[in-house]
């Protein structure tokens, strides 16, 4: 019986925090789009390759530069 007056003011509060929690999601807009950031990983992104992608840099361990 003796923890009982412990135990509930102690679940109050956590039941409390959980609520200014669940609060500070909705107002800061953490439940605005929940559909959006699934549908986005698996959209392309269409770019354009650059230079060093299509093949021209020289191989590992060759020098930048052309020997003069």
């Amino acid at each position: 019986m003796e923890t009982l007056y412990l135990l509930i003011p102690i679940s109050i509060v956590l039941v409390f925090l959980i609520g200014i929690a669940f609060w500070w999601s909705l107002r800061n807009g953490q439940f605005d789009d929940l559909e959006g950031p699934a549908y986005r990983i698996l959209m392309d992104d269409d770019r354009v390759a650059s230079p060093l992608e299509k093949g021209t840099d020289p191989a590992p361990g060759e020098d930048r530069r052309r020997p003069s």
